[in-house]
């Protein structure tokens, strides 16, 4: 899954065409690592129509300082360059699919 560091933030979110799903996250989190394999699941699933990108909080402060973000994993979906869902926590495939319908 690509990754996405406070230098490349603006362009490959805030400016895509697509809605961007961010996972804030960190080598140390055991709950981010489980989310691995359902994240890259969903990317696949999802191409073309939903862009799924990863950002360490401990190697990018400043984008995680910007959105407040204090636990990990955080997912951020942004549609435009806004934020317009922010969900904490690992869950299952469907539930979090489930919340991404909510928020298109």
């Amino acid at each position: 899954m690509p990754e996405v560091t406070d230098a490349d933030f603006a362009a490959e979110v805030i400016g895509a065409d697509l809605p961007v799903l961010v996972e804030f996250t960190a080598d140390w989190c055991p709950p981010c690592r489980q989310m691995a394999p359902v994240l890259s699941a969903l990317a696949a699933e999802e191409a073309g129509r939903l862009k799924v990108v990863r950002l360490d909080v401990d190697t990018n402060p400043e984008t995680t300082n910007a959105y407040k973000v204090l636990s990990m994993p955080t997912f951020m979906l942004f549609r435009g360059g806004e934020p317009v869902r922010s969900m904490v926590g690992a869950r299952p495939k469907r539930r979090l699919l489930e919340e991404l319908a909510e928020a298109r």
